[in-house]
């Protein structure tokens, strides 16, 4: 008598549900630098680009249109276009010609390209400090950085109230805000709104509204408060 072999298979595994993992870049291939953040990766386009830029943005400063601009600098329309697009690189006659029209030295078309690329850094304990009276007494303000330039101001500060130290809920000012919790329990007011934050809570609103610690829970209090706003 003949036995029937066992034809039963192992079922296969699920496939995994975990997030892939990029494959390392071959060679010759740019690496994948990009963050989780949805900002736009930072152009680098060279000196044609840059100098593009620059004759658009001085054209628009002074309200001219290609037509108009191209006229005077004695350059077709198409070809200011594709220069202000990067799509060619202008000779030092033409560029002559555009800052005469534009009445700038030739020099403004390249101050993007040298524009400097800096940070600021600030060891532990060595921030600015600002010590908050009246009102808000015992609010103690640490500067952790300072704004690099560009059109919006960023102040990132340290926050520190300490025990005797006076709840605020009206702060308003221009921009907006983000604090992070480090230390300690407050009631933090947001226009009609009071919510109560612990550490390691974070909080991001328009700073127009009255905000700020309305009921000091828990003392000290540290926070991280970073507040962002366009440059008069």
């Amino acid at each position: 008598m003949r036995t029937r072999k066992d034809t039963h298979r192992a079922a296969k595994p699920p496939p995994s549900k975990s997030t892939p993992v990029k494959p390392a870049p071959r060679n010759g291939e740019e690496p994948d630098l990009t963050t989780g953040s949805n900002a736009p990766r930072a152009r680098d386009g060279g000196l044609q680009e840059a100098i593009g830029v620059q004759v658009r943005s001085l054209r628009k400063q002074q309200e001219m249109t290609v037509v108009e601009l191209a006229g005077q600098a004695g350059l077709s329309a198409g070809m200011l276009s594709k220069i202000e697009n990067g799509g060619i690189c202008p000779s030092l006659n033409t560029l002559q010609a555009l800052a005469h029209a534009l009445n700038v030295p030739i020099t403004a078309f390249f101050e993007k390209f040298e524009e400097r690329r800096d940070a600021s850094y600030v060891p532990a304990g060595a921030g600015v400090t600002i010590e908050r009276r009246g009102s808000k007494a015992g609010h103690r303000y640490q500067l952790l950085g300072h704004s690099l330039g560009g059109d919006i101001a960023v102040e990132p500060y340290l926050v520190t109230l300490s025990e005797g130290a006076q709840p605020y809920g009206s702060f308003r000012h221009e921009g907006v805000e983000f604090i992070h919790l480090l230390e300690g329990r407050v009631r933090y007011r947001h226009g009609d709104r009071v919510i109560d934050m612990g550490p390691g809570d974070s909080l991001f609103f328009d700073a127009a509204a009255p905000h700020g610690p309305e009921t000091l829970e828990e003392l000290p209090l540290r926070l991280l408060s970073i507040i962002i706003y366009p440059r008069s």
